[in-house]
């Protein structure tokens, strides 16, 4: 009896999830992703684009929202973490996460969460404009609904997770009353595309054969699907961003070099590259995948170069 019970003993510490390191704070910090911040630097993209980037009114109306918009978004994981608490403890990584380990309790990471939605909006109607305001309660909602059911949909949670990444990159323009060109949003919405389906195609490689995926609707995609919708989304967001570079807009540029039109080569190498790793199923996080190969983040660097160059018509 006794060995039995010191049997059971130890299968439950095996089965149990290790207690995470540091407090509660500790917890929540790092349930709010800080690895994920680093997304919302798509914040500038629009400014950027219009060449409005670096005005004292730009800098600090681009920090707020920066900081409104990674307060939405740990809101978002706070709930999301506390509602597969149960699901994460049987998952060999998610486990460790803080709610599913026991580090931050799930009515605290519901509360945190809760305050966050709320606090964020109110604030960007404040100190910011109604219209950033409306974007982040859609982005809130949007993303709750996407925790709730929206993920367990085939197509739409591909979708939703594109539009985040695509309201990323509009709420710099919104914030300074940038208007958002066509083409802006064209080849952002398709290269967001490009990468969220190229993580689904490397989750689903990776999954394959193995049993208890946490992500059940993996299970439902086909490789040969997810494949399909990164190659469509890849030539469409090329195809965005060259039609945006061979069109002038009846502006003659005097430039010593046309970098508009040579920018075109360094987005389409960063495409190609990134889709090395799709190909491979190694494609997982974007910010993962750019900062890992030097190859592909010197690429960023020259495109950042040609298309500033292009901006500030040098």
């Amino acid at each position: 009896m006794a060995e039995t019970a010191i049997l059971r003993q130890r299968t439950h510490q095996e089965q149990s999830p290790p207690p995470g390191k540091g407090g509660v704070l500790a917890g929540l910090l790092r349930t709010a992703r800080p690895k994920q911040w680093v997304k919302n630097v798509l914040v500038v993209a629009a400014p950027a684009a219009a060449g409005q980037l670096f005005s004292r009114h730009a800098l600090l109306q681009l920090a707020l929202v920066f900081v409104l918009f990674t307060a939405c978004a740990a809101a978002v994981y706070l709930v999301n973490d506390a509602r597969d608490a149960e699901a994460d403890r049987a998952h060999p990584t998610k486990r460790h996460r803080p709610v599913a380990a026991g580090q931050v309790p799930v009515p605290l990471a519901y509360a945190v969460g809760g305050c966050l939605a709320l606090l964020a909006p109110a604030a960007a109607a404040w100190l910011s404009s109604p219209a950033v305001a409306a974007l982040l309660t859609a982005y809130l909602a949007m993303q709750l609904a996407y925790c709730v059911s929206l993920k367990h949909v085939l197509v739409v949670d591909l979708a939703v997770v594109t539009t985040g990444f695509l309201m990323r990159a509009m709420v710099g323009g919104l914030a300074l009353g940038i208007p958002l060109s066509r083409w802006f949003l064209i080849t952002t919405g398709f290269g967001a595309l490009f990468m969220v389906s190229a993580k689904r195609y490397s989750e689903a490689v990776q999954m394959a054969g193995k049993a208890g995926a946490t992500r059940a609707l993996l299970t439902e995609y086909t490789t040969g699907y997810l494949r399909f919708v990164w190659q469509l989304a890849a030539g469409a967001a090329v195809l965005g961003y060259c039609l945006w570079a061979m069109e002038e807009g009846g502006v003659p540029h005097t430039s010593v070099l046309p970098w508009r039109q040579l920018s075109m080569v360094a987005f389409i190498l960063a495409i190609l590259r990134y889709a090395v790793f799709a190909d491979r199923g190694t494609a997982g996080e974007p910010e993962d995948v750019v900062l890992r190969d030097r190859a592909l983040a010197l690429i960023g660097l020259v495109w950042v170069a040609m298309y500033g160059l292009a901006v500030a018509n040098w």
